[in-house]
């Protein structure tokens, strides 16, 4: 298990094989994925899939969404991270939490982590956070990031919001 970063609560580390059941728990819950355009994996061969996408996103560029931990239990809640988009030639910041952590500040004290990293150690000159209009959660995690409002968009086949910060 390779840690990627830690902050005050929390490890980010390299999601591996034995995530496949937290990534199930996680998008079971349709409030978590309720504004993804996701839907709840049908079996673990699907959860596998999203597995094997991010461990060669890891392979290629370096990172990718990693899982979300307590620093001093280690328990799993959820990910965030950045990912390359190789159509728009951006980087974006996302972050999904199980539901009984959502509140608790955990979803912008891993994105602010994961942006500090894509400034200072990716040498990235923008990131930019995709979210539906009705997000306001999301909308407001960007917000205290210190990210702006960039413009509207098509999110998941539904009115969204683009938000960008640039080094």
């Amino acid at each position: 298990m390779k840690i990627m970063l830690e902050t005050e609560r929390l490890i980010l580390r390299e999601k591996n094989r034995n995530d496949v059941q937290n990534m199930i728990n996680l998008n079971s819950n349709p409030l978590v994925v309720q504004y993804t355009g996701d839907a709840a994996f049908e079996n673990e061969a699907e959860a596998e899939k999203i597995l094997d996408y991010l461990l060669k996103q890891y392979k290629d560029y370096g990172y990718a969404r990693w899982a979300v931990e307590l620093k001093d239990t280690r328990e799993f809640l959820g990910w965030c991270g950045l990912k390359y988009h190789a159509d728009k030639n951006e980087v974006d910041i996302g972050y999904r939490l199980l539901q009984q952590h959502w509140g608790k500040g955990y979803a912008t004290e891993a994105a602010a982590a994961c942006i500090n990293y894509g400034f200072e150690q990716l040498q990235l000159k923008k990131i930019v956070g995709h979210a539906m209009k009705a997000n306001t959660a999301s909308i407001r995690v960007f917000e205290k990031l210190g990210m702006l409002y960039l413009q509207e968009a098509t999110s998941h086949c539904s009115e969204g919001v683009v938000y960008s910060i640039e080094r």
